[in-house]
């Protein structure tokens, strides 16, 4: 590969990968270990598939949503304790809205609780060949330990894809409607980029933007995967480069690479599993009569990899920053929230723009050359609702803006809450990330007001401080 230029993203990690013979065709830090994000729902999908393909689920059975689920962080469904959501439509929350309620509604009805549903994802990992991957929770909200790389993600779209051709298909699918909600793809590049057909997006503070993508077309098959770009933009832009670059130096002949996934199998058959302890198996036993396809596990169950040291991270998701009433429109009829939050729960703020920040223009690598996306801008010091603070429960918040930078909001929090001493101790500021029209935004948002007298008493006195702002329950 060419020389790495010295503005190259420290978090950047790129694999491109002929999915018909196997042959790496691109790789940069393809083996460092990084944060997924909500690609972490490729895996928890994968689980799901496993349940329904074994017949102890259906499209239609119903998953209970618990207290627990219901609580977790935007992005989500927002879906009520003690109400159920169609596995069909699960999928669907997954695929295109990345709802990290129903990752744990997922999760919980499969294995009966998050810790056991995700030693399950990476006993599937390690099966699938994933030796780098290590999984903590079904959504991909932060946590230190877990972490995976961009090989293992590609070996992940490649399985799912071979695996499940079928129940593949739906992460084509470019919107979703629930309940009289309609919720769009967050990626961008289904219906753009000739032969995308999937996978999944995913964005964490700590990860940068993330994207795997399964490609077909004139008989071309590549799994591409960037990881840690500074925004949804400059990401898509990177993925679009390696498709055009790539796609042309894939085999156009059968398909010759080792298969990801095992025979058919018969119930009760662990012969797959010889490098596997009986309780170590990724899969449970099916019903009688039922066959499936599982994982074939060659290698044993190593230890978890040590997590990654990272600078401590200062963003949240929720609050808003005010801008421009142009900004604020374009903001109410185009947004889209991506998973960002802590693996405690965080509420999912309303919308609002106030004031648009400027910020330097974004650098993206060139279409002739093999170098990573651009640095992420640093972050400030201050203490904001990160994604690993805990989250508030559903509550009313206040939004004072919408800015063109991570780091342009954490600074309208510190103003904010420096102007209003102690008027606001006690509220969480939170930031979270939207895209508007092509670019990426920062909501800077205040959470965690027990009543809607109080989130309003805390906008009127932002006011008086010249701020704008914005109540919303959620």
């Amino acid at each position: 590969m060419t020389a790495v230029p010295a503005f190259a993203n420290s978090k950047y990690s790129g694999f491109v990968v002929d999915a018909k013979t196997g042959r790496t065709l691109y790789d940069y830090k393809a083996d460092v270990r990084r944060y997924p994000a909500s690609l972490t729902k490729i895996m928890t999908l994968y689980l799901l598939f496993e349940e329904i393909e074994a017949g102890r689920m259906s499209m239609q059975t119903p998953l209970k949503v618990s207290r627990y689920a219901a609580s977790r962080p935007p992005s989500k469904l927002g879906l009520k304790p003690g109400s159920s959501i169609r596995a069909k439509d699960a999928i669907l929350a997954l695929v295109t809205k990345s709802a990290n309620d129903v990752a744990v509604v997922v999760a919980e009805n499969v294995s009966g609780s998050v810790p056991k549903f995700a030693k399950r994802m990476t006993r599937t990992a390690r099966a699938l060949g994933m030796k780098r991957t290590t999984f903590r929770n079904p959504s991909g909200l932060p946590n230190k330990a877990q972490v995976t790389t961009a090989r293992d993600m590609a070996t992940l779209g490649r399985a799912i894809k071979q695996r499940f051709p079928k129940y593949f298909k739906l992460f084509s699918t470019r919107s979703f409607s629930y309940k009289g909600r309609r919720y769009g793809n967050h990626n961008r590049l289904l219906g753009r980029v000739r032969g995308v057909d999937g996978i999944k997006t995913g964005y964490t503070r700590a990860s940068g933007f993330n994207l795997v993508t399964n490609v077909e077309t004139g008989g071309r098959h590549i799994v591409a995967v960037v990881m840690g770009g500074r925004t949804g933009a400059s990401r898509n832009k990177q993925m679009t480069k390696l498709i055009g670059k790539y796609m042309s130096k894939a085999s156009k002949g059968r398909y010759t690479a080792p298969s990801l996934v095992a025979n058919v199998t018969t119930p009760g058959d662990r012969s797959l599993f010889a490098g596997l302890s009986p309780k170590d198996v990724p899969v449970p036993n099916l019903k009688p009569g039922v066959m499936t396809q599982v994982a074939a596990a060659s290698v044993p169950v190593p230890l978890p990899p040590k997590p990654i040291v990272e600078p401590e991270i200062v963003t949240g998701s929720i609050i808003r920053v005010p801008q421009k009433p142009d900004l604020q429109a374009a903001l109410r009829r185009k947004t889209m929230a991506y998973a960002s939050t802590s693996s405690v729960p965080t509420p999912r703020a309303p919308e609002l723009a106030i004031r648009k920040v400027r910020t330097q223009p974004i650098q993206v690598a060139s279409a002739g050359a093999d170098v990573p996306l651009p640095d992420a801008p640093k972050s400030s010091s201050v203490t904001v609702a990160t994604n690993n603070v805990a989250e508030p429960k559903p509550a009313w918040q206040v939004q004072i803006a919408a800015a063109e930078s991570e780091d342009a909001a954490v600074a309208m929090l510190k103003k904010a809450s420096s102007a209003m001493g102690s008027r606001l101790r006690g509220y969480v500021p939170y930031t979270e990330p939207v895209e508007s029209g092509g670019a990426t935004l920062y909501r800077a948002r205040f959470v965690g007001f027990e009543t809607k007298t109080a989130a309003w008493d805390a906008c009127s006195s932002l006011k008086r401080k010249r701020f704008n702002c914005y109540a919303i329950y959620q």
